[in-house]
């Protein structure tokens, strides 16, 4: 006798967390929803998987038609499969990140009609968002906080020209504490990985601080994927 086997019912989605760093406040970008369920409310880029697409080409088709914004490494870092998640049904979500250099622009703008509009936030400052996508930013964020201390991700979130305390800035805003600005700037100018561009900041009020490039190469050659930051 044949087997039969059981069906099946779930649905497949993709939700994207996208973490910016811009004016000394780390940010994540959100979409206002334009369709039920949860219109009008805040949340992650996110939607369902097509039939016929892998889950890397739904996140990049998913995070482009929402926020306009194309040519991003993401990086799956959970899955989320809570039966009751989704009020229209089972939908098991996986997660997404990535970490880019923003540049001033807090608005972006959709493509689909499925978001209003697509906004960055500050992290400290979210509005409550729809379904469990707290949960899923928070997971995101404990991520990154384990990635920072092993991995140089700070420098994915700064300029490609940047100063000490800009980079302690970051460190400072993912961890949430306050660090020596003595011992922090001795420890990085240690693993001899920042090349001193033998350059100024210009156009600030303040004393010009020397600014900093990261070596890639320099890092990988000395460290390959890991150090103790």
């Amino acid at each position: 006798m044949k087997e039969v086997l059981p069906k099946f019912n779930s649905t497949f989605s993709i939700d994207c967390v996208l973490f910016g760093f811009d004016e000394g406040e780390l940010k994540i970008l959100l979409i206002e929803r334009n369709e039920e369920p949860f219109k009008d409310w805040w949340a992650l880029p996110g939607n369902l998987v097509e039939e016929d697409e892998s889950l890397d080409q739904s996140a990049t088709r998913i995070l482009h038609e929402l926020t306009g914004l194309s040519d991003i490494y993401m990086e799956q870092y959970y899955t989320f499969g809570d039966v009751n998640r989704h009020p229209q049904g089972r939908v098991v979500s996986i997660a997404y990140y990535a970490l880019l250099r923003l540049g001033g622009d807090k608005i972006v703008k959709p493509i689909s009609n499925y978001a209003k509009q697509a906004y960055w936030r500050n992290v400290k400052d979210l509005p409550r968002l729809a379904f469990d996508h707290q949960q899923i930013f928070e997971k995101g964020m404990e991520k990154i906080k384990r990635r920072i201390k092993h991995q140089p991700i700070a420098f994915e979130l700064l300029p490609e020209k940047f100063t000490l305390t800009q980079l302690q800035n970051v460190y400072e805003v993912i961890l949430n504490k306050k660090l020596d600005k003595r011992n922090f700037r001795k420890k990085m100018l240690s693993f001899g990985v920042l090349r001193d561009l033998n350059e100024k900041q210009y156009g600030v009020s303040f004393r010009a601080a020397t600014l900093y490039k990261f070596d890639k190469r320099k890092y990988a050659k000395l460290f390959g994927k890991e150090i103790s930051f």
